[in-house]
């Protein structure tokens, strides 16, 4: 995965509604056709991260086995940082794509 495409990915599996991080790393699996996975020892620091710059807050509660789990909610800072991350994301692709296209 991209170096500091993670967080963008966290927060928008996350725009929907809450989940637990064994799910976000799923719902991203998922979402990527299996292309795109977050280990537990890249995943669990970045939801770290995230939630100590305020983009996400967590409560805990329980998942659907039954384990106690945070599941974690995207704040409206969050959605401002999602919006800022996707407008660099899509200014990169499109320069990165006019490079290889041009060169």
């Amino acid at each position: 995965m991209p170096k500091g495409a993670l967080a963008m990915l966290i927060l928008r599996v996350l725009q929907p509604g809450p989940l637990h991080g064994y799910a976000i790393a799923q719902r991203i699996r998922q979402l990527s056709g299996d292309v795109l996975g977050a280990e537990e020892g890249s995943l669990y620091p970045a939801l770290q991260r995230i939630l100590i710059e305020g983009w996400v807050s967590a409560d805990w509660g329980t998942s659907e086995t039954g384990r106690r789990v945070r599941f974690y909610r995207l704040t409206p800072d969050g959605e401002t940082q999602l919006k800022r991350e996707l407008s660099e994301y899509e200014q990169a692709t499109t320069a990165i794509q006019a490079i290889l296209r041009l060169a």
